[in-house]
């Protein structure tokens, strides 16, 4: 068997267990058949599965307990970043990069959320935006969170998930303070232009 032609089989049995875990909607701590099991369920060698379940725990998916068996583990995308970062993020551009397209999309669901946000919208938006206990980094999250919610696209706010735990992983820089403010004033007056504008005058600093 090629080199590609094992990759072909092991990425198919990856894709065959992650269809397992939904088709039998497992939830964290439920127990996955053994490997023995699987391979014959799948109709797939053992060694394939073994590689396959050895990256889903790499990912944190799942997890091995001595004597125990196979779980799925309460998974942690931060842990995931962390070990993909150490195979993506070697270049430094592709690091701007991940800080540059997070900045995009949040622009575009800014925008998106724009025309759906109402008044107690903005009140809790106003309230994320005064809590002195938080940091601005904390502040970030939250008011972000609530905006990729209120656009209602669960993909856009899965990729922003994805690409913020990208740029913790890499950088500590932040919007400047005022932004957060300026950006509330424009949601409150429904203007886009002035959203557009803000994100590409806006520059990162060092938190």
């Amino acid at each position: 068997m090629t080199l590609s032609s094992k990759k072909k089989v092991y990425q198919g049995v990856l894709q065959e267990i992650r269809n397992f875990i939904e088709l039998n909607q497992l939830n964290p701590g439920d127990k996955l058949p053994s490997e023995r099991e699987l391979a014959q369920t799948l109709h797939a060698g053992r060694s394939s599965v073994r590689e396959a379940l050895r990256a889903l725990e790499l990912l944190g998916i799942i997890e091995t307990r001595a004597g125990e068996g196979t779980f799925l583990s309460n998974y942690r995308p931060l842990q995931t970043m962390e070990v993909l970062a150490s195979f993506i993020l070697r270049e430094k551009d592709i690091r701007n990069d991940i800080l540059h397209s997070k900045c995009l999309i949040e622009k575009e669901a800014a925008k998106l959320a724009c025309t759906k946000i109402n008044k107690v919208d903005l009140i809790k938006l106003e309230e994320i935006i005064n809590d002195s206990s938080s940091s601005i980094k904390d502040k970030h999250l939250k008011l972000f969170d609530y905006i990729f919610g209120k656009t209602e696209n669960l993909l856009l706010k899965r990729i922003w998930n994805l690409l913020e735990d990208f740029s913790t992983s890499i950088s500590k820089k932040t919007y400047k303070e005022n932004f957060y403010p300026a950006l509330l004033k424009l949601l409150t007056n429904k203007d886009l232009p002035g959203i557009e504008r803000l994100f590409m005058e806006n520059t990162f600093v060092n938190n």
